[in-house]
C-alpha cells in the first residue's frame, strides 16, 4: 500500500496530463462525464430553490395576505351607502302616493312563529316605524324597530301581523294571516260562504291603511274550506314570493299614511245606551 502512494506521488503529474488527453480526444467518455456533472450541477440548483423557497413560504404568504386585505378593503361591499335613491313621478294628473327606498336583507328568520328581516337601511335613509315592505314580486312585511343605519322588519310571516287583501276581479275584501306552519302558505279569514271564490285568484293589498298602495301582489287562492260554527271561508293562499330567499326588498314611503291615521282616529266610538 505504501508503494501505491509512493508512487502516485512520484507520477502524480504525468497520471493528471494522461487523464486530461483522455477525456479531451475521447468523445464518449467527455460527454459522459459533462453529463454527470450537468446533472449533479442541475439536481444541486433545484434543491436550493426548493429550499429557498420552503424558507420564505410563510413571508411569501404573509405578503399576500396584507394584499387580499388591502384589496378587499377598496371594494364597495365594506363600505355603508347613506344616500339610497328613492324613485318619484309626478305628473299634472296624478300625485304620486308613495315612493320607495331600496334596501338588502342582511340577516333573515322564516322557521320560527315569528320571523323577522333585518335591513341595511335605518333612520339615515328616512325608514320609519310602520312602513311597509316589499320584495320585486310581492309583499314582505312591515318595519318594526328603526336603527340609525339598520332596521328591523316584521315578516308577514308572523302571528300578529294582518293585512286587509281583496280577492280577484270582484276585490273580494278579506284579513291575511299567518298560522305558523308553512312559509309557502298565508290565510285569509273573514269571507263569508255566499261568495264564491275561485281557485287560483290573485291575492292583492287593499290600501285601506296608506302603508301599502292598493294591487300589489301577495299570492294566489290555492283552497279553500268552511270553518267549523261559520258561516265563513278559510281560504289558503300561495304567497308569490319565497321568503326564505329574499335579498333585495323596497320600503314604501307612504305620503298619506299620516292624512288617513289621523282621520281614522276621529271617527267616533259607539257607546252603549244606559237605562
Amino acid at each position: 500500500m505504501q508503494n501505491l502512494v509512493a508512487f502516485l506521488i512520484r507520477f502524480r503529474v504525468f497520471l493528471g496530463l494522461c487523464f486530461v488527453l483522455y477525456f479531451q480526444f475521447v468523445t464518449y467518455p467527455t460527454t459522459v462525464f459533462m453529463t454527470t456533472a450537468s446533472d449533479i450541477n442541475g439536481a444541486l440548483l433545484e434543491r436550493k430553490k426548493n429550499l429557498y423557497a420552503y424558507f420564505h413560504l410563510m413571508e411569501t404568504n404573509r405578503t399576500l395576505q396584507i394584499e387580499n386585505a388591502q384589496l378587499r378593503g377598496v371594494a364597495l361591499d365594506n363600505y355603508y351607502r347613506l344616500q339610497r335613491p328613492e324613485f318619484y313621478k309626478n305628473d299634472t294628473l296624478y300625485q304620486q302616493y308613495f315612493n320607495y327606498i331600496p334596501a338588502e336583507i342582511i340577516r333573515a328568520s322564516s322557521d320560527q312563529r315569528n320571523n323577522y328581516f333585518t335591513l341595511n337601511a335605518g333612520k339615515a335613509q328616512g325608514l320609519k316605524k310602520g312602513m311597509g315592505v316589499i320584495s320585486p314580486h310581492g309583499v314582505v312585511g312591515v318595519v318594526y324597530k328603526v336603527g340609525e343605519r339598520y332596521s328591523l322588519v316584521k315578516s308577514i310571516l308572523t302571528s300578529d301581523i294582518n293585512l286587509d287583501v281583496i280577492i280577484g276581479k270582484k276585490e273580494i275584501r278579506g284579513l291575511l294571516k299567518w298560522n305558523g306552519i308553512n312559509a309557502k302558505i298565508g290565510s285569509i279569514t273573514g269571507v263569508s260562504r255566499d261568495v264564491v271564490v275561485p281557485r287560483w285568484s290573485e291575492v292583492r293589498t287593499q290600501g285601506a291603511t296608506g302603508i301599502f298602495p292598493k294591487g300589489l301582489l301577495i299570492g294566489k287562492v290555492l283552497t279553500k274550506r268552511s270553518m267549523e260554527d261559520q258561516s265563513l271561508w278559510d281560504i289558503d293562499v300561495l304567497f308569490k314570493e319565497d321568503l326564505k330567499n329574499i335579498h333585495t326588498v323596497y320600503v314604501i314611503r307612504s305620503l298619506i299614511a299620516d292624512e288617513l291615521e289621523t282621520l281614522q282616529k276621529d271617527i267616533p266610538l259607539e257607546t252603549q245606551n244606559r237605562p
